[in-house]
């Protein structure tokens, strides 16, 4: 496993790039869609099992990350990760993250970041945003709901997701109630 960055100029060639450093390490990191504090921020799940911000001078290296969720409900109590990147908002980052419970099930939930500094979480849903429904229980890896992105468009977050990696789905959610949501529920 190992992250690359791709770099275009005219989205006809390309050119792929090693992303190196501990915090790149496994798979999991998102590319914050601006710099912050004048250096390039990403999020990092280099130790398998949380959500921890990496900052770098240069997009390619990424040397360490600060710890920022670690597993604290049930559904997510085996691991966590993000859903790609994150969502600027005015209320802060929107972070889009995925929880691995009991029976190996995945789950997408959300987190909020502060915008100057994304190490502190601003709010986290405490239930699941969206868990495998009866009729996507099975597939190819069964019991998953994940997601590698999401957009806001017309204030309605369109989340695409994947179900038991056999097939694709979309929800969408108001933002302004799922930011509601978020601001409601402080760590």
């Amino acid at each position: 496993i190992s992250q690359q960055l791709l770099e275009t100029r005219d989205f006809q060639s390309f050119a792929s790039t090693p992303m190196v450093g501990r915090a790149a390490a496994n798979k999991g990191l998102a590319l914050f869609p601006r710099r912050i504090g004048g250096r390039f921020a990403a999020l990092s799940r280099a130790d398998r099992e949380s959500n921890a911000i990496a900052f770098s001078e240069h997009p390619f290296v990424w040397t360490t990350a600060v710890p920022c969720q670690s597993p604290v409900e049930a559904w997510e109590v085996l691991q966590l990760g993000n859903c790609g990147p994150p969502i600027e908002t005015d209320a802060g980052w929107l972070v889009l993250t995925h929880g691995v419970g009991p029976m190996r099930t995945y789950r997408i939930g959300a987190m909020l970041l502060d915008l100057d500094d994304p190490t502190k979480i601003l709010g986290r849903l405490r239930e699941p945003l969206l868990s495998p429904a009866a009729d996507e229980q099975n597939g190819y890896v069964p019991n998953v709901v994940y997601s590698c992105g999401a957009l806001v468009h017309a204030e309605t977050l369109v989340l695409p997701y994947g179900i038991g990696d056999a097939a694709i789905g979309f929800v969408t959610v108001p933002l302004t109630e799922l930011l509601g949501a978020l601001s409601s529920s402080p760590c």
